[in-house]
């Protein structure tokens, strides 16, 4: 256990000291829901000192003006600007400009329950954790988001990531969001502003192998608003999709089943449209695939209204292909570049 003060105690323990939390937020369009994200984070059942750094980006709507409004409201709001509007830059924008010991990433879309702060730097201080956060939990308004947040809670959908599906606390690969020791940030030096996306899991992964612990508690719940259309579904897995390629390359030994199991899929599927017209047995691919998921989507929508139900196979059809199809045809331009060998001449090779 790796406490943040000498008079840190039980959580239980009066009289406690409770360190200091910076929370950073990069906003890019969020005129929606950044004013209510804002107040669940100043909202806080948490008994330390709270502040909120906001990040903005280059916004086509209110976003700004928003964000400008919130920090006149409130001395704890600090709004710094995100010329690239990218989000692994809004994040070390905002953690260079925050000042607290313990670091908590919050999306501008995100909604926290009241204890969530509080719950991470128990779990922190209790696990000795670098890094700890919870589940991502999907709920829908329309029907279409309704099946989207049903699929992103489902095995069938993005199979056993505990962050999506629930599951025991424990030592994971990598978590939602993430409340962080500002130590473990600066040890690896932030986020890697190569990648657009795919960011999270880069960085925990570089939190695991300079010996720290990411853990995941279940018990931070944060409600997450899926997607409104297919369209824009299809674009956010594609792009998660072609990114965790990008990790792949950057980080040997990274990707399992889990991981290769969409774009298999794709390579089958095509496979088996194309060799049909000579070879009728390969629509059995592709039809397998549809009975899956429809059947799949009988047994996980039972709870859907029926509208609902009617796009569930739509949700996991788009999450699945676009997924797939992102990973196969990430480009090699996208990859990080090797850092070239450093060059001995011979006079330095027999010099003393």
């Amino acid at each position: 256990m790796k406490p943040f003060s000498d008079s840190s105690r039980s959580s239980e323990a009066p009289g406690r000291a409770w360190p200091p939390v910076s929370v950073i937020m990069p906003v890019l369009n969020e005129e929606r829901h950044l004013r209510e994200a804002v107040r669940r984070v100043l909202d806080q059942d948490y008994p330390g000192p709270i502040e909120v750094v906001i990040s903005v980006g280059p916004s086509k709507d209110r976003t700004q003006e928003i964000a400008d409004a919130l920090a006149a409201e409130d001395p704890r709001v600090i709004v710094v600007s995100n010329p690239t509007g990218r989000t692994p830059n809004g994040l070390n924008i905002a953690i260079a400009a925050s000042h607290h010991p313990i670091v908590a990433r919050v999306d501008g879309h995100a909604m926290l329950p009241p204890d969530y702060l509080r719950t991470a730097v128990e779990t922190l201080e209790q696990t000795g954790a670098d890094n700890v956060g919870g589940i991502m939990a999907a709920e829908g308004v329309t029907p279409f988001e309704q099946a989207v947040a049903c699929a992103m809670t489902s095995k069938i959908g993005v199979g056993n990531a505990r962050f999506h599906t629930g599951g025991r606390p424990g030592p994971a690969d990598t978590v939602y969001l993430g409340v962080f020791r500002r130590e473990a940030l600066d040890r690896v030096g932030g986020y890697d502003e190569h990648f657009l996306r795919a960011q999270d899991w880069e960085m925990n992964y570089r939190i695991r192998a300079t010996g720290g612990l990411v853990y995941f508690q279940p018990r931070m719940r944060v409600s997450y608003r899926p997607r409104p259309n297919v369209r824009a579904l299809a674009k956010q897995y594609f792009h998660y999709g072609r990114w965790r390629r990008v990790v792949a390359s950057t980080h040997q030994g990274t990707l399992n089943f889990r991981y290769l199991a969409p774009p298999a899929l794709v390579a089958a599927v095509v496979l088996g449209l194309l060799v049909s017209p000579v070879f009728w047995p390969g629509l059995l691919i592709p039809g397998g695939y549809l009975a899956a998921i429809l059947t799949g989507s009988v047994v996980t929508g039972r709870r859907l209204p029926p509208a609902a139900l009617a796009w569930l196979p739509v949700a996991y059809a788009t999450m699945h292909l676009s997924w797939g199809v992102g990973f196969l045809t990430s480009p090699p331009k996208l990859r990080k570049p090797r850092p070239e060998p450093e060059r001995v001449s011979l006079q330095e090779l027999f010099t003393d």
